[in-house]
């Protein structure tokens, strides 16, 4: 008996609700949805702003920057900002991050120069940046696979009684990956301090949610590993900043690995190869543009009069100043040696590999002899 999954009836997933600590319009909430989170004080949500604004900068430049065909592709996160922000903003300078190919905008809140960060996108580097330098691993485009790295990492360091902990970015596509259940269930039992943050922003690729999974929630998966699971707004950034940071200090402690869904929206296309308008509708794009971060951030800001339009100012100067940085640095031709091919492949270097190193060398140089004849 065969199971054509083309024609199963679809289904919609319960309306769960997500666990947020402001609502849409920017309104402090109160009672059973805060899940007994606490609001951040009004400068860590400045703070939080300040990033999300400059963040977006970046990827709209970025976006622009790929269209003009500077670079060879770029998945964007535009809407996705109070997902990643609000959870990279909770790591300490020597916790791991280990982030997915979309996660650019964490990245650069790391502190990683636009340079760096996009010179794989570019095509002149795997990794443009010192994973060891910046506690970031380089972005993952395999699915899941740097999930099974930051659960060894976190293993490591508790085995060396190192209190660091390791957080890594998976999408909702990503948890149907047999590397993901793997991570889980190897940080669940050797109560490894890693933390899980699930971006459902609704689409692996061009497959909706209900076509991924029958589990109401994401976070609901968690209760078969044996770890805590929160189901977030993911577009509240408070939201995911309180509930990402308690489960960073708890891995810390020692309690263990935490999983954490932020639901969320990709509002610009999977990269810029594809055409999402074949697989969604642009009524459901407007719905979750009106649930925008970092408009619901600013109005509850603004509300409490913290965010003053010279304050508004200033971010915004920031964030154009960092895009024109953008574009200079992506105007420079790099200078690629295609010798680099054989460096950083080994830690000591093998016959076979040199042996080749030194045929392409020879060959590289015949090149240039004939070029300048």
């Amino acid at each position: 008996m065969s199971l054509n999954v083309e024609h199963l009836p679809t289904r919609t997933l319960p309306a769960e609700k997500p666990l947020r600590l402001l609502d849409n319009a920017g309104h402090a909430v109160s009672g059973e949805s805060t899940g007994g989170f606490s609001l951040p004080d009004v400068e860590t949500l400045l703070d939080l702003y300040r990033k999300m604004v400059v963040a977006r900068r970046f990827d709209v430049q970025v976006t622009a920057l790929t269209k003009q065909g500077r670079l060879a592709t770029y998945p964007s996160a535009f809407g996705q900002e109070g997902c990643e922000i609000g959870a990279v903003a909770s790591l300490d300078a020597v916790d791991w991050l280990f982030p997915t190919y979309r996660d650019s905008i964490a990245l650069l809140t790391r502190g990683i120069a636009p340079g760096e960060i996009l010179q794989s996108f570019r095509g002149d580097w795997h990794n443009g940046y010192d994973q060891h330098a910046y506690r970031t691993a380089a972005q993952a485009t395999p699915l899941a696979t740097q999930a099974l790295h930051a659960v060894g990492l976190a293993h490591a360091a508790r085995l060396r009684h190192d209190p660091i902990v390791a957080l890594t970015f998976i999408g909702d596509g990503a948890t149907s990956e047999g590397d993901t259940h793997e991570a889980f269930n190897f940080a669940a039992v050797w109560q490894t301090p890693t933390v899980f943050v699930v971006q459902n922003n609704q689409y692996a690729i061009s497959v909706p949610l209900a076509r991924q999974t029958r589990a109401a929630t994401l976070a609901d998966k968690a209760v078969g590993y044996g770890m805590p699971g929160f189901h977030v707004d993911g577009n509240d950034v408070a939201a995911m900043y309180a509930v990402t940071t308690a489960a960073v200090e708890r891995a810390r402690a020692g309690g263990g690995p935490t999983l954490v869904e932020g639901v969320t929206y990709r509002i610009e296309s999977h990269t810029n190869s594809d055409d999402p308008t074949r697989y969604r509708s642009s009524r459901e794009v407007e719905h979750w543009k009106r649930r925008d971060p970092i408009e619901r951030l600013e109005k509850y800001l603004v509300s409490e009069g913290a965010l003053t339009e010279s304050l508004r100012a200033d971010i915004t100067d920031a964030a154009e100043d960092l895009a024109a940085a953008t574009r200079e640095v992506m105007t420079v031709e790099a200078e690629l040696d295609p010798l680099e091919l054989f460096d950083h492949v080994y830690s000591r270097p093998r016959a076979a590999l040199a042996e080749q190193r030194a045929f392409l060398e020879a060959e590289l140089a015949e090149a240039a002899q004939e070029a300048g004849r």
